[in-house]
């Protein structure tokens, strides 16, 4: 089993309402039939709009949607109809193999299928600064950055995606692609998101503790952060 992230760009022609419909209806049916083993939407939809501040939007533009596909293989032959059924409901898509790790599996807010997972969910794509050797960059994010993340925010899914091989011509260059889910209360009060509601001291607390270990191995004019609806299909 391989795990394939598409992100997707849609027509600027095409409204934001009627890409989102597609993608979730249509689409994701069809992807279905062809054999995926599991399918994940993130779309940048009307429901996450109160968490447009969170954005970040450094390699423009940031692309609409993003698609988690798990195939049997994803050989070129194999993966094909997969592709070229995507290319048909976007202007533009990049694939990515990646090597997924659940630090944190949701529990407290199970995804029905179909239904729009609780809260939001963060999309954050990272590419490796050119002052760490990909060990040091790998060491840093996976074994000291991660126990950070999850002890100073309220996220409730936090997946780390390390990028294999981009597998589309073009694809920008990503080293890892980072989901966190949070509850919705996070899209607007940043003490909701960092686990400290009612609490200024934890909230500085926990906000200093992020910044620095992000800093360690993440250039913050090179990341791209997209809030998301979360369907799991």
């Amino acid at each position: 089993m391989e795990k394939v992230i598409y992100l997707l760009w849609r027509d600027p022609q095409t409204s934001r309402e009627t890409f989102v419909r597609r993608l979730r209806s249509e689409v994701a049916g069809q992807l279905q039939a062809l054999g995926a083993q599991g399918l994940q939407l993130n779309l940048a939809d009307a429901d996450v709009a109160p968490a447009a501040g969170l954005r970040q939007e450094n390699n423009r533009p940031l692309p609409d949607a993003s698609l988690s596909l798990w195939l049997d293989s994803a050989n070129g032959p194999s993966r094909r109809p997969f592709d070229n059924l995507i290319v048909t409901a976007t202007a533009r898509m990049a694939a990515y193999l990646v090597c997924e790790s659940v630090a944190i599996r949701n529990t407290r807010f199970p995804a029905t299928p179909g239904e729009r997972t609780h809260g939001f969910a963060q999309v954050a794509l990272l590419t490796r600064p050119p002052r760490l050797t990909p060990e040091a960059w790998l060491d840093i994010w996976r074994n000291h950055h991660t126990p950070v993340a999850i002890d100073t925010q309220d996220n409730f899914q936090y997946v780390q995606n390390l990028v294999v091989l981009a597998l589309t011509h073009g694809a920008p260059r990503i080293d890892a692609i980072v989901e966190e889910c949070f509850p919705p209360a996070a899209m607007t009060d940043p003490q909701a998101f960092f686990d400290a509601v009612g609490d200024e001291a934890k909230f500085q607390r926990n906000l200093t503790a992020m910044i620095d270990s992000c800093n360690r191995f993440i250039d913050f004019d090179k990341i791209d952060v997209l809030p998301t609806s979360q369907y799991c299909l």
